[in-house]
């Protein structure tokens, strides 16, 4: 039987010296992803025969529902998937795996022919662009993010400072005029729970291993951005926050926070766009290199 532990910052060298050298792109492999919504999927982790294994709660019609992300390792992966299989089985539960990527889905495929189900939902594809592209913005289909960052720089004399536990506080004030002005009762629970997410990465900034940045006008934080490494050549931008009065402040901290990235990060992971209409349009419009399609996939019993 399978024993798994909560997911707590003590534990980001153990998983990431296994999602590191790995090749998934998905941002849910962030372990600064996986630290700061654990309040909200009770997530946990157990590292079984050369894989780690990841298991979590989603809610589905109301109800809590036990589900895994795709193993990350090199060894017998019927046996795992075995194991997988017999712990969902021991909690009540057929074995979901989400997050499952077309490679992904391919591998299963090979090893347990027609024995899943994958269900997928174009919100939750993530998007990953080229870092080259971003840094330099070249060509026709950037001039408008070029046009923003020129109206922005002639507007406004600001400067970008990386973000230290010294300047959190200040960030936050932003996030909380920005949490203030767009809760609705609709998408309450959405923005309260990005919210605490957001809290608990920003103090504990260090631990998590994040790497952001700011742009300060006249002495204010207008905006702020901040993400880790998924694996050892791509990076996830988990966040990025700025005050819609300053027009071309999200073309801006975009620009200035890639252009300081280390050079050995060839991807970005902007994540997803969960079904938002102005969010997806925005992703877009940076012209990611790949619609990172993740399904859900559920063993037939």
């Amino acid at each position: 039987m399978l024993s798994f532990k909560p997911i707590s910052i003590a534990d980001r060298d153990a998983i990431t010296a296994c999602t590191g050298p790995s090749r998934f792109l998905n941002c849910d492999f962030a372990f600064a992803n996986m630290c700061s919504w654990r309040f909200l999927y009770d997530s946990e982790f157990t590292i079984v025969d050369g894989f780690l294994l990841i298991r979590f709660q989603i809610e589905e019609k109301g109800r809590k529902h036990q589900a895994y992300m795709f193993p990350v390792g090199n060894g017998d992966f019927r046996h795992i998937i075995a194991l997988l299989e017999e712990d969902a089985c021991a909690n009540g539960h057929p074995l979901w795996i989400l997050g499952v990527t077309p490679d992904e889905k391919n591998t299963l495929e090979q090893k347990f022919p027609s024995e899943f189900i994958y269900l997928t939902e174009r919100d939750y594809y993530d998007y990953i662009y080229l870092r080259s592209d971003l840094q330099e913005l070249k060509g026709k289909k950037y001039q408008a993010k070029r046009n923003h960052i020129n109206k922005f720089s002639y507007n406004y004399r600001y400067t970008y400072l990386p973000i230290t536990p010294e300047l959190v506080p200040r960030c936050m004030e932003l996030e909380c005029k920005w949490y203030g002005d767009n809760r609705t009762d609709e998408e309450a629970g959405a923005l309260e729970h990005e919210h605490r997410s957001m809290a608990f990465a920003l103090s504990h900034f260090t631990e998590l291993d994040l790497t952001g940045g700011a742009l300060c006008v006249d002495g204010e934080i207008i905006a702020f951005t901040y993400g880790s490494a998924i694996n050892r050549y791509t990076f996830g931008v988990h966040v990025e926050k700025a005050d819609v009065r300053y027009d071309g402040a999200f073309s801006v901290i975009n620009r200035e926070f890639v252009l300081r990235l280390p050079e050995q990060y060839l991807y970005l992971n902007r994540e997803e766009d969960l079904g938002i209409p102005g969010l997806r349009q925005s992703k877009l419009s940076y012209h990611p290199v790949m619609l990172l399609e993740k399904n859900t996939a559920i063993k037939r019993r």
